[in-house]
């Protein structure tokens, strides 16, 4: 990564801090902001868009294989999965998370096998 361009966690900061500032309880107009509009309509209407997001992604994703992952196609899986993340963390910004949330559970995860992350899920619920 060059200098001038942001890091990962310092984009993702910014995006959870304006989402935070969409929320009505902060000022959010549903009239004049898009996130606003969906906290608005609630769980369900960003749920919905959370499913469109990634049916989009997973399309991207075939017509990017079928392109031999490279080109145009490539760039529009990269544009869909920014889509599927940015709904995603609207999700997490309702229910009072951010990206440090999920952050801190894949540094959880880091270096254990996924099989043995599933296993331990089943043994504890």
């Amino acid at each position: 990564m060059s200098d001038s361009q942001p890091s990962s966690s310092d984009v993702l900061a910014r995006v959870a801090e304006v989402l935070e500032s969409r929320k009505p309880a902060n000022g959010g107009d549903p009239a004049k902001s898009y996130v606003a509009k969906l906290y608005s309509k609630g769980d369900d209407a960003i749920l919905k868009k959370i499913g469109e997001e990634a049916t989009e992604t997973v399309m991207a994703a075939k017509d990017a294989r079928a392109a031999g992952h490279s080109g145009s196609e490539a760039g529009k899986l990269v544009y869909e999965v920014a889509d599927l993340w940015f709904h995603t963390l609207v999700l997490l910004a309702n229910f009072g998370l951010g990206p440090d949330d999920v952050v801190n559970e894949l540094a959880r995860r880091e270096g254990l096998s996924g099989l043995e992350e599933k296993a331990r899920r089943k043994e504890e619920g």
